[in-house]
């Protein structure tokens, strides 16, 4: 079936994270090829069979279910075909359902909850076409935590080095009868139909979280204010989930391009360029009908979507940047919190999770309502038990994510998903005053202390306008990836620091003058542990390192930050700004760039 070096080989081209497993599948990084290797099918078999292993966790008289699904990739099906006879072998209960979205597979575990179930997805997300991945998941509504990860992680690396590996996965698969594999597959569109509906009453439960007066607020405020969404799916998951009947079941109208599954027209990642054909799709239908004033684009697992919005001010559709949405997102749910009495300043206690480079807008978001702020490393899983954690410590956690990727995680949901994202956007816009209660927006403003234009007729633009200011380096733009030799990020951090510490003495003066920055403090970011006043930078390790600048009076004003990143082989960098100076995060990152190349050498 294949070769154990050629195995090996492919098996140390891949990244194994929390966040996924993912390497190129097809035959090249931007092919359409549905074939995969003999060597990717092993690994396949191999991780379905260890994750069929955690699940029994030793008993092997209780069979485990397992959830299968898949984004629209062309090598996702052959992947499938690689793990059902694994699984089937194991005497697991295996359901499969086809292409559907991440948020609607995790959504579908939840509401199946019970013992030794777990979902697989096959996905690489945001990568190129070429590439595919692998999720696992249980019935908690998001990935593994990053410890139960990292232990899968060990045992599919033992279980691959052994000499004989490949012998024991043909033992495995000729235990599979043909049969049990053909009746997964025959169930196919029953499984389908059950993952769909979970996730539309789940998404119902996330957007109103249990409360019908905010339901019956939105759909009184879209009765007197229409609102008209455009999407562009991009041949991506959401393709056959719940977007359309959703909306439109609220009254919202509905638009999209690219809405068959695998139409992927253009890049995959949500960001820049692959924004401007829903930018052109919002003002056609804008022309037709002005209430079309909001449009998304999914990734290609669709458990992220980044905005475009129809801009008063300049009369035509432009695309906000990842960290925008994720803050106007904070504000609406903020609003929410406070409009149905959930949150009362000084009587309960809120918070938000976020990762290391979400912008600090959402600090002076969180800070306008009183709520508190706390980071983790990058990765949806860190931010995920992150939230989890501070509620058990009896904070609030309506609200989470990574500003960075753009997309919100809404709780009690435990993923990012466009749905969520628009109806933040839908609630601060459809609920008005009345009764006495203000409106979200009405809430927003006195928040800030500042007066709002109009409290019947304002619009998105009035909200994004309202948005504490900052300067961003978006983390896909090219400026925001580096290439680095150095392997160990530790020793590259240890040697930023002798670099940092000699520019910062050459340039102390230049940033108070020109910037007001005052002071810095290095912070470590390692899974949920963030780690203020860092005296060796490389203690990072492979975690976000930050160094965060202070005005005159003690005040944040800026960072920079870097991180290799998990899934992909890039070391990020970026810089954010108070402020709507483009030339101070322009300096910011320049300096950055050159700091960790001259620490590479």
């Amino acid at each position: 079936m294949g070769d154990r070096k050629n195995l090996i080989e492919t098996l140390n081209k891949m990244i194994l994270s929390a966040s996924g497993w993912r390497g190129i599948f097809a035959d090249a990084e931007e092919s359409l090829s549905e074939k995969i290797s003999d060597d990717h099918k092993i690994i396949c078999a191999a991780a379905a069979f260890i994750f069929a292993e955690y699940l029994k966790g030793g008993d092997e008289i209780h069979a485990p279910t397992v959830l299968l699904g898949t984004d629209t990739r062309p090598t996702g099906r052959a992947i499938i075909d690689a793990m059902i006879p694994a699984l089937s072998a194991c005497g697991c209960e295996v359901r499969y359902a086809g292409i559907t979205a991440a948020p609607e597979i995790m959504a579908w575990a939840r509401h199946i909850n019970k013992a030794k179930t777990g979902f697989i997805y096959i996905s690489a997300s945001h990568n190129p076409i070429g590439h595919n991945g692998i999720k696992f998941g249980l019935t908690d509504g998001g990935v593994l935590t990053a410890d139960e990860a990292v232990r899968l992680i060990a045992a599919f690396h033992h279980f691959l080095y052994e000499e004989n590996c490949i012998e024991k996965i043909e033992k495995i698969l000729s235990a599979a009868q043909s049969e049990q594999i053909e009746k997964v597959f025959a169930g196919e569109n029953k499984a389908k139909a059950q993952a769909r509906k979970s996730y539309f009453d789940f998404c119902a439960d996330v957007v109103w979280n249990a409360n019908r007066e905010v339901f019956a607020a939105v759909k009184k405020g879209l009765a007197k204010k229409e609102i008209g969404i455009v999407c562009d799916f991009n041949g991506s998951a959401r393709t056959v989930s719940i977007d359309k009947e959703f909306f439109s079941e609220l009254g919202i109208k509905f638009e999209c391009i690219n809405d068959k599954p695998g139409q992927i027209a253009h890049r995959i990642v949500p960001e820049g360029d692959s924004l401007i054909p829903c930018c052109k799709l919002l003002e056609d239908a804008h022309a037709r009908d002005n209430s079309f004033i909001l449009g998304y684009v999914p990734d290609c697992d669709g458990d992220r979507g980044n905005l475009v919005i129809w801009d008063d001010t300049i009369g035509k559709a432009r695309a906000l940047e990842a960290q925008e949405v994720f803050a106007l997102a904070c504000a609406a749910e903020f609003s929410q919190l406070v409009w149905t009495k959930e949150f009362v300043h000084g009587k309960t206690k809120a918070a938000v999770a976020i990762n290391d480079p979400t912008s600090m807008r959402v600090d002076r978001i969180a800070k306008a309502f009183g709520i508190s702020v706390f980071r983790a490393e990058v990765g949806e899983a860190n931010v995920v038990s992150l939230a989890r954690k501070l509620r058990k410590e009896g904070y609030i956690v309506r609200i989470l994510g990574e500003g960075s990727a753009g997309g919100n995680i809404t709780h009690p949901s435990a993923v990012r998903d466009p749905v969520n994202t628009v109806m933040a956007i839908v609630k601060m816009l459809s609920v008005y005053a009345a009764h006495g209660n203000l409106s979200f927006y009405q809430i927003w403003c006195s928040c800030l202390k500042a007066q709002e234009k109009n409290a019947e007729n304002f619009t998105l633009t009035d909200i994004i306008a309202s948005l504490p200011p900052f300067v961003t380096t978006p983390a896909y733009n090219d400026d925001a990836i580096l290439q680095i030799k150095t392997q160990d990020h530790a020793a590259l951090k240890n040697n930023y620091q002798r670099v940092f510490l000699r520019e910062w003495e050459e340039k102390k003066e230049e940033l108070r003058h020109r910037f007001g920055i005052y002071k810095w403090n290095a912070i470590a970011y390692n899974g949920m542990a963030e780690r203020k006043g860092l005296s060796h930078f490389g203690d990072a390790g492979k975690g976000g390192l930050k160094v965060l600048f202070f005005d005159k009076e003690g005040d944040e004003t800026a960072y920079i930050w870097m991180r290799g990143s998990h899934t992909e082989p890039v070391f990020r960098i970026m810089a954010d700004v108070s402020g709507s100076d483009t030339s101070a995060e322009r300096f910011l990152l320049d300096w950055q760039r050159k700091m960790i190349m001259e620490a590479d050498e």
